[in-house]
This record gives structure tokens, C-alpha cells and sequence, in this order.
């Protein structure tokens, strides 16, 4: 018997829904420690003791470890949310990164049973003023410091997280290295032979690896069969598939799936990009799915793209994408929609942006990290659809003619407000009656 047959644990986007009749159990991050709680069973060891962080321009910060025993590397960012821990913990678009909180504490209300946003935690350390290990709430079951161990990732916190945000803020994001301050010669070796991770293909460590129906048989309110929509995973959250599934019969694809499959074996009506990590001008599976998006649009199939299936567009339209100095990261970046110049407050996860075709490269990177000129895959244009309020970076795209869009931002928003939701209701409106955005 399931964690999710017995405690309600898992992630079963498809239950209660009409016309399915046998709903699909997928692993939450939180099962590992719900199970250890279950079975009474012991957890594994408990970091402990003075650490250090130490960043690639020579700069470290001392503080105490928590979470797994070890030592990690990666890219430092940092994520301005209040709330949202668990869901920020375990979105893949934190896969080769480490993660700094500038809310100050971290873990307050605990973990909860289904509330990951995936099957397991992303970021490859974690950075924090305060981990509370004594939560306050019904729900919880269990720590912060708990959660971290059973997937085996270590934390430093009693660190100065602003002066960090400050640095990184103003440089850029840094490659690091965090583990036991005894371990401190080592650690510098290790940071010595890093690389940015986001030159690998981060897309192939986090992606779903066969197609799978989430939802099949799925009907609406009046009986119908709900439209049947490809979901192209890169890294996707478990509550984009939780909204499309209301929606949709939602065919869960990985990003090398052949365009011929999708239209004449699984013959779907619409095409959806997901959010994913790292560098969308990277060969590997970014480069798979940015074809499948380009021949989905040149023939005229509705499709939506969010976050890095936004940058997968354009780059598909002939759009340049970089990487930004310091990345969105957040539940609050304000963004303008320049058709009605309303304002949406978003929630948004990203380290990489499309290029202005007009004003080009804005918050660049110093690295100047840039996938060049693109060509032009879909025999159509785009138009900037919506953009930063703070630094006017591009947050989305229409394609002229076509019954395609994408956005930059998160409109499930887990963590995050609920401005932008509606977008899953355009789509729909979209694929039901094949006009343009």
C-alpha cells in the first residue's frame, strides 16, 4: 500500500475528476520523510558544527550546518519569497544551484504532505539566517532540517543571508562551495575545478523520462471529452500539470518526444513548454523540445510555453536569449501587459531571459554567457507581449498569426499571487476555438 493510500501523501492530479477512472499516484518530495515518520524508522544523520560558505571572487561566510552531512557546489542565487519554502525546495528550476532565503526564517510552519512541487529537492545546498526546527502548525509533518536530510542535502544557516543578496545583486551570480569549516583547503579545491553548471544538460536530470497519460478519459462538466494537450516537461512543477489537468487530458511528455508521435500516435490538439533549469541555448534536451515547440507553431497547433518554454520560443521565433545578472526569483516581480498596460504580480524562477528585439540585452550577466543569433524556426514573428516593470526585461510573447504564446513568469504561482491564473483559462479558450492569443 501507497504512502498516498494511507496518509493522503503523493501527488494524484487526476483525483476526483470526471471520466477518470483510475487516477495515477506520482511520488511528493515529502513522501521520504512522511514514510520515516510512518514506519517510525531512524533518519539519516544530522549535520552539525561550524561550516562555511565559500564563493568563487574569494568572499566566505561562516555559520552553523544543518540538513545532510557533506559538502556541495553550485551557482549561488537567492529567492525573495516569505512563504513558499517547501514549493521553492523542490522546483527543478533550482537543479545545480544553491539556494539563499533572504526572508529571514525559514520553516516555520513545517513540511507538509503534498505540497512539493515535485518527487524530490532541486537545489544542491541551502543558505538561511534561521532554520526553525520546532514548526508551528497542525499539518506539519515534520522539519525543515528532516526534510533536507532525507534527500541529502546540506544547509548553512546563522549566516549574513543580506550580505550575500547584496553581493550577488551586485556581481552577479557566483559559483560557491558550502561544507565543514575543517574541510575548508578542500572545499577551495572543489570550488577551484567548479563549472556553471547551467553548460550541462540540466533538462535531462530533472525531466520526466516516458510519456505518460496523467488524466485519461477526463471529461467536462457537460460530459465532453476534454481536448487532449502535450505537456513537453523541462523541469515541470507538479502544479502546472495540476492546473492543465483541469483542462485538459494532459499527455506527460519528455523533451525529446518526435513531434510526428505526438500528432499521429497520441494525436494531441496543443502543444505546452514547460519551466525547466539552465541554459535554454544548450544542446541536449532544451534543443529537442525547442524543435518540437517550432513544428508544432509553423503548423498552426495552439501553444503555450511558461518560463524556460517561453525562452524555448524565442528562440524557435529567431530571438536571442542570456543570462541575466542576478536572475527573477521571487513572488513578487511585477510585470506589465502592454496591451492593456495592467500590471500583474507574479511569481517567477529563472537565471536566463529572451533579448528585447528591440532594446536587446537588458541585466546582463558579466559573463556574458548568450546563445547568438537564432534562426528563425517557425516562419512567423513575435511581438512582446508583456515585460518587467522593474527592469523591462521581455516577460512574454505573441506569435503573430499563429495560436501561440508563452510567458515568463509562473501563472500557477506555487509559491506566488494569483494575477496571472487566468492564462490557463486563455489557453483553453485558445485550443477550443484555434484562435490567436
Amino acid at each position: 500500500m501507497s504512502v498516498s493510500e494511507r496518509r493522503g501523501g503523493g501527488f494524484i492530479p487526476a483525483l476526483g475528476q470526471k471520466g477518470v477512472s483510475n487516477p495515477i499516484d506520482f511520488a511528493d518530495a515529502s513522501d521520504k520523510l512522511l514514510e520515516l515518520k510512518i514506519n517510525n524508522s531512524e533518519l539519516p544523520p544530522k549535520a552539525s558544527g561550524k561550516g562555511v560558505l565559500i564563493l568563487s571572487d574569494g568572499s566566505r561566510f561562516e555559520g552553523e550546518l544543518f540538513g545532510a552531512v557533506g559538502t556541495a557546489e553550485g551557482e549561488l542565487v537567492f529567492t525573495t519569497g516569505m512563504t513558499g519554502y517547501q514549493e521553492s525546495l523542490t522546483d527543478p528550476s533550482f537543479a545545480g544551484q544553491v539556494l539563499t532565503f533572504t526572508y529571514p526564517l525559514i520553516g516555520n510552519y513545517g513540511i507538509h504532505k503534498s505540497n512539493s512541487e515535485s518527487s524530490k529537492i532541486w537545489p544542491r545546498a541551502v543558505i538561511c539566517r534561521e532554520a526553525i526546527i520546532h514548526p508551528d502548525h497542525r499539518d506539519s509533518i515534520g522539519n525543515i532540517d528532516e526534510f533536507l536530510r532525507v534527500h541529502g542535502i546540506p544547509g548553512l544557516q546563522k549566516v549574513d543571508t543580506r550580505a550575500i543578496t547584496k553581493k550577488v545583486r551586485e556581481y552577479g551570480t557566483l559559483l560557491c562551495v558550502i561544507g565543514p569549516i575543517e574541510k575548508e583547503k578542500e572545499l577551495i579545491e572543489i570550488l577551484n575545478k567548479s563549472k556553471d553548471p547551467s553548460i550541462s544538460d540540466l533538462i535531462d536530470t530533472v525531466c520526466i523520462k516516458k510519456e505518460i497519460l496523467v488524466n485519461e478519459g477526463a471529461i467536462d462538466e457537460k460530459g465532453e471529452k476534454l481536448a487532449r494537450l502535450a505537456v513537453i516537461d523541462c523541469g515541470i512543477k507538479y502544479n502546472i500539470i495540476r492546473e492543465l489537468s483541469k483542462r485538459f487530458e494532459v499527455l506527460w511528455c519528455p523533451p525529446d518526444i518526435k513531434f510526428v508521435d505526438l500528432i499521429k500516435y497520441w494525436k494531441v490538439s496543443a502543444l505546452f513548454c514547460s519551466n525547466g533549469p539552465g541554459d535554454p541555448a544548450q544542446v541536449g534536451k532544451a534543443k529537442s523540445a525547442k524543435e518540437t515547440l517550432a513544428k508544432g507553431i509553423k503548423a498552426g497547433i495552439p501553444t503555450m510555453g511558461i518560463c524556460l518554454g517561453h525562452q524555448l520560443l524565442g528562440l524557435a521565433a529567431g530571438l536571442e536569449t542570456y543570462k541575466m545578472l542576478y536572475g527573477h526569483r521571487g513572488a513578487n516581480q511585477p510585470v506589465i501587459n502592454l496591451k492593456t498596460r495592467k500590471v500583474s504580480i507574479t511569481s517567477q524562477n529563472h537565471g536566463f531571459a529572451v533579448a528585447d528585439p528591440i532594446n536587446g540585452k537588458l541585466a546582463e550577466h558579466p559573463s556574458r554567457i548568450s546563445s547568438g543569433k537564432e534562426k528563425n524556426m517557425i516562419n512567423a514573428q513575435v511581438r512582446v507581449s508583456h515585460i518587467n516593470a522593474n527592469d523591462n526585461t521581455v516577460e512574454g510573447l505573441e506569435v503573430i498569426g499563429k495560436p501561440a504564446f508563452s510567458v515568463q513568469y509562473h501563472p500557477e504561482a506555487c509559491p506566488g499571487p494569483n494575477d496571472a491564473s487566468k492564462l490557463f483559462d486563455e489557453f483553453e479558450k485558445i485550443v477550443r476555438s484555434g484562435n490567436n492569443a
